[in-house]
């Protein structure tokens, strides 16, 4: 097979312990008039001050929406775009959590295109570039600061709908982990679970790369040579630090390993995609009302306990990147061995462990197993065929708690 590789990277990354000091450089490379998104809790900070400081300084003018909510609700966001329409604003900062970090790339579509979001729901629905984006991220988890993905809560639909497009990538992400030493430790270990989730699926994502026009015609395309990098990196990080994160949350040492784990991650799935756990999210977060990364981190040993067999080389290097034990051990030893440690680093940190204790309710399972399958753009890139008989012997298992089952 020949060697076949894509990566969509942010145009600029920036990296370490105060780097938010010098956003309002960048973004005066890219404008003089400012939308900041950010939420009502982190617009009290001292923190966000600071940044707020910084644009100030590099001459750059500011309008700030601090109301993001989370999960992004559908109509919030042309409040968001209108309010900030008259200042004619000419680069948008996402600063927070996902949330602010989407709201900020769709505030940028609408302002740069016009229409109402339902105009871009889908992949390659926006026509062209938008108002470049600054993501500074102050939670370790989603990975959007690199990622060509906004995720909303649209009232009309039962399910988050998503909007995919490479123009939806930042011009630029500043990542400091100074600005997540104050994340307190479950949201810690639920946005580092997602962040493990997404590297665990992109490395064992379906490898698809065979039609040249491939990255043409899909966002998300599978496993490639590069993404595996970012994808390995994210694990080895997250692996030896998350835990300790999420139980000394001043320990800087981890805190970096963890953002820049979560960062490696979303430039892996942010071109890999993700599968059958994020797709079985989706219906979970409706019903359930739970955060997105405490759902996929719930599914992930399930759904690494299915695709075993499809994935036994990956799964052995996941155990390595773990830093686990395997000398003298097989290759399906291996595989084995990197499920059995992500089951005990979730439980460690407080991953709720089945669907049951989600509280998604016994008689919503074939339901959520229908809507789950049906979202052909994750469940085409799980590495294993997936139909809706096993989705559901899928989530039965993971509703009673019998990984062995999964299988």
């Amino acid at each position: 097979m020949s060697l076949f590789a894509a990566l969509r990277p942010p145009k600029e990354i920036l990296f370490g312990k105060g780097q938010s000091r010098v956003t309002g450089q960048v973004a005066a490379r890219h404008g003089s008039r400012a939308l900041v998104c950010t939420d009502a809790r982190f617009s009290s900070t001292n923190a966000f001050s600071t940044i707020i400081d910084t644009l100030k300084t590099a001459g750059v003018a500011v309008h700030i929406h601090d109301s993001v909510e989370p999960d992004v609700p559908y109509d919030s966001v042309a409040l968001c775009a209108d309010s900030a329409r008259p200042f004619n604003p000419d680069v948008v900062i996402g600063v927070g959590g996902g949330s602010c970090l989407d709201m900020a790339k769709c505030s940028a579509l609408l302002l740069s295109h016009g229409g109402e979001l339902r105009d871009y729901y889908g992949e390659f629905k926006v026509p062209g570039r938008t108002l470049p984006v600054i993501a500074v991220p102050t939670t370790a988890g989603t990975g959007s600061e690199a990622t060509p993905v906004a995720v909303i809560s649209d009232s009309s639909r039962t399910l988050k709908v998503g909007i995919s497009s490479p123009y939806l990538i930042p011009a630029a992400a500043i990542c400091d982990p100074d600005l997540t030493i104050t994340c307190p430790p479950s949201l810690t270990a639920i946005a580092g679970a997602d962040a493990l989730t997404h590297a665990i699926e992109a490395f064992t994502a379906a490898r698809r790369g065979t039609d040249p026009e491939l990255a043409l015609k899909h966002v998300f395309i599978g496993k490639s040579a590069i993404s595996d990098h970012f994808a390995l990196l994210a694990i080895r990080l997250l692996g030896r630090s998350l835990e300790r994160a999420c139980a000394s949350g001043s320990d800087e040492d981890a805190r970096a390993d963890v953002m820049m784990g979560a960062l490696a991650a979303g430039c892996a799935f942010g071109t890999a995609g993700t599968a059958a756990a994020h797709a079985i999210q989706y219906p979970v977060g409706a019903l359930t009302n739970t955060p997105h990364g405490l759902g996929v981190a719930t599914m992930l040993p399930y759904v690494m306990t299915y695709n075993r067999e499809a994935s036994i080389s990956e799964m052995a290097e996941i155990a390595r990147a773990l830093d686990l034990d395997v000398a003298g051990r097989s290759t399906e030893e291996q595989a084995t061995a990197a499920i059995v440690e992500v089951e005990r680093l979730f439980a460690a940190i407080g991953i709720t462990p089945t669907l049951a204790k989600l509280g998604l309710a016994e008689e919503k399972l074939d339901w959520t197993a229908e809507q789950a399958i049906s979202i052909e753009r994750l469940i085409k890139n799980n590495p294993r065929p997936i139909d809706l008989a096993a989705m559901k012997r899928l989530m039965r298992a993971a509703f009673e708690g019998d990984l062995a089952a999964a299988a």
